[in-house]
């Protein structure tokens, strides 16, 4: 079934808005809106809407609920690989109040920021099985005690290593910390096969992948960005030593100063192409990675901190109901269908995206086909949270901007992380 001509113009004026960069609507209300049920709307066609599909993995479980729901077609509309541009489509369509959207695949820390601005509906807990479910992915998708989103994946951090080149250099074992990882990329490039190679790539980008990195190595350094109540809390000596633990990288070509454009593509491709020993992406690479020029060649650990193993940021992907979206039952019951166990299942076996419920870290025979699981679930556990802010963007956007300036040489870290606390606390006073 097509969209109707209505519709598909809806879609041409929002795909139209994307290059243009509205400024977010002040809160309104508590957030604690009417709960979206089979009253709230009626069934038929609608939209999905994410960012690439990267492994194909989405539009199979898709094609499966159309040829099931002919009367309630889904259409998905893939949104960009960069997750800033992502948000910002998100954002024009729902300050455009259109019903393009319907079903948003949100990250985890957007639910905030889209529930306080009632731009997603409160959803009902007893439609979906969040008992079943890792307690701190569930509490991702909550805002003021509502539920606003549905975990479909969760994601942390994980450290990728050539297990080859480790074991011919005579390491036995992955590095737990920054000084380890150091010494094992010095004994690894010494090999002639490993001529040119640079030692560590994460995501240093001026974009969201840049705040999440920032994030991890504040955390792995005992600092923070805020408090938890959302005030700023960066410029401290904790926080500088995270910050100086990259800047050092860069200057002393641990991590190669061509990785300050890389996002997780881009870092992924260095990694499977032999321009990298080490590694810090998310799950979705162990199964790309396994059909590359490093296939059986590497393994993966918890990323590395600075007296023993780090703390990722908690990533991953809830999905939400747009507040100016039509057919919101058919909705429910697609978001539901979509974030079942059988389909995360799916979404771990054929994508390696890790799911949200507990059950499958404990499972002996998903271990044997993912040998990761259980470092993954090492590292979810120990994950902490970007800031949760009503105002996130704003606040993403400040770290990058003073990070960035930091990593490229611009500014020293004190200064830059003087200047974040101070745009931080006009962010947080607004």
């Amino acid at each position: 079934m097509k969209p109707s001509k209505n519709r598909t113009q809806k879609y041409s004026v929002v795909l139209a808005a994307g290059g243009l960069l509205l400024s977010a609507c002040g809160l309104s209300g508590t957030g604690s809106g009417q709960v979206a049920g089979a009253a709230s709307g009626g069934r038929g066609p609608i939209t999905f809407v994410s960012g690439k599909d990267t492994n194909g993995v989405l539009h199979t479980v898709i094609d499966r609920w159309n040829e099931s729901h002919p009367r309630e077609k889904v259409t998905f509309i893939e949104l960009p690989t960069d997750p800033d541009a992502q948000r910002r489509q998100l954002m024009q369509n729902a300050q455009l109040k259109s019903d393009a959207y319907t079903v948003l695949a949100l990250d985890v820390v957007a639910t905030s920021e889209f529930a306080a601005q009632r731009w997603i509906s409160r959803l009902p807990e007893s439609r979906f099985p969040l008992g079943r479910m890792l307690k701190p992915v569930v509490e991702t998708a909550r805002y003021r005690g509502g539920l606003y989103a549905v975990p479909m994946k969760t994601d942390s951090g994980l450290l990728y290593y050539r297990s080859d080149l480790l074991r011919r250099a005579g390491v036995t074992e992955p590095p737990s910390t920054w000084a380890e990882m150091k010494s094992a990329c010095a004994k690894v490039r010494r090999l002639p096969e490993a001529e040119g190679m640079s030692c560590y790539a994460g995501q240093f980008e001026k974009y969201e992948g840049l705040t999440v990195n920032f994030s991890e190595a504040v955390h792995t350094a005992g600092g923070r960005i805020t408090d938890a109540d959302g005030a700023p809390d960066v410029d401290t000596a904790k926080a500088r030593r995270g910050l100086d633990l990259l800047v050092g990288s860069f200057a002393d070509g641990t991590i190669p100063k061509a990785a300050s454009t890389y996002m997780e593509e881009e870092s992924r491709q260095a990694f499977e192409t032999g321009k990298v020993v080490f590694l810090r992406n998310w799950p979705y690479v162990y199964s790309l990675a396994a059909k590359s020029d490093v296939a059986g060649k590497y393994a993966v650990a918890p990323l590395p901190g600075l007296n023993g193993p780090g703390s990722s940021s908690l990533g991953g992907h809830s999905l939400a109901l747009s507040s100016f979206a039509e057919n919101k039952a058919t909705a429910l019951d697609f978001m539901k269908f979509m974030t079942s166990e059988e389909n995360t299942e799916t979404f771990l076996k054929d994508a390696s995206l890790a799911p949200p419920y507990a059950a499958p870290y404990d499972d002996e025979e998903l271990i044997r086909q993912h040998p990761y699981l259980p470092v993954l679930k090492e590292s979810i556990l120990r994950a902490l949270p970007r800031p949760r802010s009503w105002r996130y963007g704003d606040v993403s956007t400040a770290v990058q901007q003073e990070a960035y300036a930091a990593l490229t040489g611009a500014k020293s870290s004190a200064r830059a992380l003087k200047d974040l606390q101070e745009k931080l606390r006009k962010v947080t006073e607004q």
